[in-house]
Parts: C-alpha cells; structure tokens; sequence
C-alpha cells in the first residue's frame, strides 16, 4: 500500500475509460493522480462515464477530482483542463511514474502515445485499443508491445453506428488498464 501511496499517475481523456481508471487506482490507493480532459460532462456521457446527472455542465477534470475525493480523500488529484497534444503531453505528465492513455480519437492516441513513448522514455505507458461493440468479454486482454508499453483491449472492434461503444466493454477495458497500472507499481511485468 506504501508503494501506491507514493505514486504518481497520469490519465489522458475522461471518458468512459479514464473516468472509471481514474476511481479504480483511487480505491486501489494510488496517492496522486494527473487527469487532463478539456471536454464537459455532457448527458450522453452518462452510460459509459463515471459521472452523475449532477455533473452535466462540469469540466470533466473537476468533475473527476469531485468523484475522487469523495472516494478517496488521501488521493491528489492534479487537473489540467485542456486538450491533449504532441507539444503538451510531456510537460503535463513529465511527474508521472506510468501514463494511461484514455483517448476517444484514434488520431489524437497515436500522436499522444508516440509522444510519450519518444518524450518520456523512463515513463511506462498502458493505451487502449478495441473495446466497442458488444463482443465477448474474453476479446479483451492486456500485452505488452514495447519495453514500457502495453496495449489493453481487443485491438480491432471500432466504434461505429452499427457498432456503438456500451459500458460493459469500456469498463473492462479500463479494469484491464488499471489492473496493469497496480501490477507494473508492484513489481510485475508482463512477459
């Protein structure tokens, strides 16, 4: 518990998949989290994203930091309300010992995870990819493709119209990226 007390990780995007990763490490004991999102908490968000009704109108960062202390009041939640790019994501998460990424355009994760990768090279990374639609559960696995990377979901299933993103497999995918988070700050490594 000392070990997660003592560390720091960032959160890139809020959504369905940084909101439920943000109060998974929380009630795991993660001391500081970095959560940078420059969206709001709209009504749509409300299947998928750990907000309440309440929220709707809230930038998603405040919102989050809310969610975090009342679940976990030794938790820090460190806000950076803008949007995430290739010239910013160092300097946000450059304090952080592992990065989630937790974006929703495809674009914006790959400019995002090869910055991390080439900009902070001492920084394990846990992205995600392929979680829509309503495939099995077991689709959904963690493997690590770098030295300090690992990739988390079915790495294919796209959201579309006919294949929209539902709770059940966003909220796997980011148990499989929290989980990695808590396996990789005690010790573990995937082979």
């Amino acid at each position: 518990m000392k070990t997660l007390a003592n560390a720091t990780v960032g959160i890139a995007g809020l959504g369905g998949l940084g909101s439920n990763i943000a109060m998974m490490l929380a009630r795991a004991g993660v001391g500081r989290l970095v959560v940078a999102d420059y969206d709001d908490v709209d009504q749509s968000n409300l299947n998928r994203q750990n907000y309440f009704f309440s929220q709707i109108g809230t930038s998603k960062t405040e919102a989050t930091k809310q969610m975090l202390a009342r679940t976990n009041p030794d938790c820090i939640a460190e806000t950076r309300s803008k949007k995430i790019t290739r010239e910013n994501a160092a300097d946000i998460f450059k304090d952080c010992d592992i990065v989630c990424e937790a974006l929703d355009d495809p674009e914006q994760k790959a400019v995002f995870v090869n910055a991390v990768l080439a900009q902070l090279p001492h920084v394990k990374l846990v992205a995600a990819s392929g979680m829509a639609g309503l495939g099995s559960a077991n689709g959904i696995r963690t493997r690590r493709v770098a030295q300090n990377f690992y990739l988390c979901g079915d790495e294919h299933s796209e959201a579309s119209a006919n294949t929209p993103v539902h709770a059940p497999r966003v909220m796997l995918c980011a148990a499989h990226q929290a989980n990695m988070v808590l396996k990789l700050l005690s010790g573990e490594v995937e082979p």
